[in-house]
């Protein structure tokens, strides 16, 4: 698992997923300290919200692939704020 204090922003979504099954894994075998659980919670949840942005980011890019009237399909760059 990556550091506790290691920046999400900058992970890929496989990363941030993988880390967030990592806690996931830990908080359920019941045998961290309620403080290190508290803190392992709140770096999920931010796994979490970073994971879902991620997502939403990849369904914008792909709502923005249409057919045009000749049956090319093409891409419109979109940008994410």
């Amino acid at each position: 698992m990556a550091e506790q204090g290691t920046s999400i922003a900058g992970l890929s979504f496989e990363k941030a997923l993988e880390e967030l099954e990592q806690v996931v894994t830990r908080l359920e075998r019941n045998d961290v300290p309620l403080e290190e659980s508290l803190t392992l919670f709140a770096r999920g949840a931010a796994l979490r919200d970073h994971c879902e942005e991620k997502l939403k980011a990849a369904e914008a890019r792909v709502a923005e692939i249409t057919q045009g009237l000749d049956g090319t399909v093409r891409a419109r760059p979109v940008e994410i704020p």
